[in-house]
């Protein structure tokens, strides 16, 4: 059943193998940590010494959203702790395993079996924000680190297992009024602007939304009150400034095709709000041979390091 749904969501997909919003093969969709960021209380006066900061923290789980439409099989997963990087490798010597095992398929069942790991406040831990501690800032604007995570097939060639990374925060409560960070929620996605999207993957749901092939549906993201918190950050002239957060949310399908694979974000020139809608059009009836059941995803992302994910399906009948 599910080789043949990949082969069906592969050729309603075939016109972009390489488009990033549509998953025809294994991908990490999403890496979230229950706590992305965490505040220290520093004394400025008497500075505490590093481990009697790192006592003030702590675990954090980290967790992935994982596609694999196109296989049958487990998946191994391992996550690494380690200095921040651009690219989002694990590079440096002062590198951490911190968990790691195997998943059932992760498409197969009604919620796809936990990928995650913890993170404990401790020597491993250290060492990481400490090698990331000699920043110009000397950590002012706070300690940035990895959690990658490496994923493959169980059984196959390790050399085309996936990397894929979360950065994490640990910040001084400076100024004093700041707060740590907290994922963003919505109420409800809406179907042009009216009825509520179901949530639930398909393996989840009796009866998805049903529709006819190349129908056009417009989601809209209803964000929780709150959900845009305000922060303040310190400057270098030692005042504080004060932002309220942007929201961005990454729209992903097994088929079908998006106006915006992204929306969201902060607001024009002319200080106008951006647009968190996007209009998904399915797959067209030559290249769905049956009922087809076409999985969504959509990500929710602050700008301050946290994420939220949300899966929903839609039925495509010819």
């Amino acid at each position: 059943m599910k080789r043949a749904l990949a082969c069906a969501l592969a050729l309603a997909g075939c016109t972009s193998f390489e488009d990033p919003d549509v998953v025809v093969d294994l991908r990490v969709l999403a890496i979230s940590a229950d706590l992305p960021e965490q505040i220290v209380d520093v004394d400025l006066q008497h500075p505490q010494q590093p481990a009697e900061l790192l006592q003030q923290l702590v675990p954090t789980q980290v967790c992935a959203l994982v596609a694999d439409p196109g296989k049958d099989r487990r998946i191994h997963y391992e996550y690494s702790i380690c200095p921040y990087t651009r690219g989002g490798r694990c590079t440096s010597a002062v590198t951490a395993v911190v968990g790691s095992g195997e998943i059932a398929d992760p498409d197969t069942g009604a919620q796809q079996p936990p990928m995650c790991a913890t993170i404990a406040p401790n020597a491993n831990l250290l060492g990481v924000l400490l090698e990331v501690l000699n920043d110009d800032l000397a950590g002012l604007g706070g300690i940035d680190y990895l959690a990658e995570l490496r994923v493959g097939g169980v059984g196959g060639d390790p050399d085309l297992d996936l990397y894929a990374a979360k950065t994490l925060r640990v910040a001084p409560r400076i100024p004093a009024e700041r707060m740590a960070n907290h994922n963003p929620t919505i109420d409800a996605i809406t179907i042009d602007d009216a009825t509520p999207l179901p949530l639930g993957r398909c393996t989840a749901q009796t009866a998805p939304l049903e529709v006819a092939p190349g129908t056009k549906l417009r989601f809209t993201p209803i964000e929780t009150a709150g959900a845009r918190e305000d922060y303040v950050v310190p400057t270098l002239s030692g005042a504080s400034r004060m932002f309220t957060e942007s929201l961005t949310y990454q729209w992903i399908s097994g088929a079908g095709s998006f106006s915006a694979g992204s929306t969201g974000g902060p607001r024009d020139v002319a200080g106008n709000p951006a647009p968190l809608f996007t209009d998904w059009t399915a797959p067209k009836a030559k290249d769905v041979s049956g009922p087809t059941d076409v999985p969504l995803w959509i990500i929710q992302r602050d700008e301050r390091l946290g994420v939220t994910w949300y899966e929903s399906c839609v039925r495509v009948v010819p």
